[in-house]
């Protein structure tokens, strides 16, 4: 069946201003002077707009990692075997990664989709098979994918996306595994942000400085072979982009279609959500990003956005597990909106807090 990306023009949902109004005059009534508990109050503000209701809920969160190989990896921008896909995938069935302990504290919904590894993978718990091809091409010698794969790939994360709003989801985070996917994620970003290749790139799974200084180059020749044909940020993607990374941007685009609010992970969902902002630049009001990446070019990424982290803990694991972290302060943010009382309810004194 040939696939289309014809979905990407349908309009995103719009914010419920009305119920963002209702949640700024509640924040007024409860018992704190104005302004005092800072971002919670604005993150709860921002999810009665995307939920339409005076007190929001993530209570219900979907956690959603997209898994694919890359075949820049053959250029050695990695310092981990392209195995070690394979081998998380099973971790992740297995329950044993720390987004999945992540998300057992949050109660969150988990499922791993996998696009397309190097290594043959039978059925498993809570994986959802949607092999596209082996990895991506090696985008050093040619595009990473066709325009049929990349439709693929950005429909697998629409059909997440359906998956979670048909559960009753009310929020979605995506997460990444694929070797050298930093790498794809660095050339994305270079791209998007007109940014330098050295300023934005990282020792991803842990390069030492002279792989660092291989892995730009790796990425600045590779942008310059495609440089002509990257003429839109759906040909970007296609040309030095990730399984995952489509899927990642198919999916956001989706959630914002649907009006669910979404929490952006680390460096590798960034440069989906970057990706996303390109093409529909309105998504950002349905986006959340959770954690400062200790990639050095994630801070470059977020100001070309225009958008602050919820936390900076040096975390670059990837997954979503800094998503994973962001989740409790959203809920923290929603339960003090939700259940503090107000000044009448306790019968204090507005003047007297």
């Amino acid at each position: 069946m040939i696939m289309t990306l014809e979905w990407i023009n349908a309009p995103l949902a719009g914010l419920n201003l009305t119920a963002k109004e209702q949640g700024l005059e509640r924040q007024g009534q409860l018992t704190k002077p104005p302004g005092s508990l800072g971002s919670l109050e604005t993150m709860a503000v921002r999810l009665c707009a995307m939920q339409g209701v005076q007190k929001p809920s993530v209570d219900k969160a979907q956690v959603v990692v997209f898994a694919g190989d890359h075949g820049i990896a053959a250029e050695g921008v990695s310092a981990f075997p392209q195995v070690v896909t394979a081998e998380m995938i099973k971790n992740f069935s297995r329950g044993g990664a720390a987004i999945c302990a992540l998300a057992r504290q949050n109660n969150a919904a988990f499922e791993v989709v996998n696009l397309g590894t190097v290594v043959d993978l039978s059925a498993m718990d809570k994986i959802v098979d949607n092999t596209i091809m082996p990895g991506t091409s090696n985008f050093a010698q040619q595009a990473a994918m066709t325009m049929e794969q990349l439709s693929q790939a950005m429909a697998s994360g629409k059909a997440a996306v359906d998956r979670a709003a048909g559960n009753g989801a009310t929020l979605f985070i995506g997460g990444d595994m694929g070797i050298a996917n930093t790498t794809a994620a660095t050339a994305l970003a270079a791209w998007a942000t007109g940014q330098s290749v050295t300023a934005l790139v990282g020792p991803g799974t842990g390069l030492d400085a002279q792989g660092v200084t291989h892995k730009s180059q790796v990425i600045e020749a590779a942008l310059l072979k495609h440089k002509a044909a990257m003429s839109s940020p759906i040909e970007a993607l296609r040309h030095v982009g990730g399984l995952e990374i489509a899927a990642l941007t198919g999916a956001y685009i989706r959630a914002a279609q649907v009006g669910m609010a979404i929490l952006v992970d680390g460096f590798i969902t960034t440069s989906a959500a970057i990706l996303a902002t390109k093409m529909k630049p309105e998504i950002t009001a349905w986006m959340f990003f959770s954690h400062a990446s200790a990639e050095p070019g994630h801070k470059a990424m977020m100001a070309s956005i225009g958008a602050e982290t919820i936390v900076d803990l040096g975390m670059r694991l990837g997954e979503g597990s800094g998503a994973g972290v962001a989740l409790s302060i959203l809920k923290s943010a929603c339960v003090t909106h939700n259940e503090m009382a107000t000044f009448a309810e306790a019968q204090v004194s507005p003047s007297s807090v």
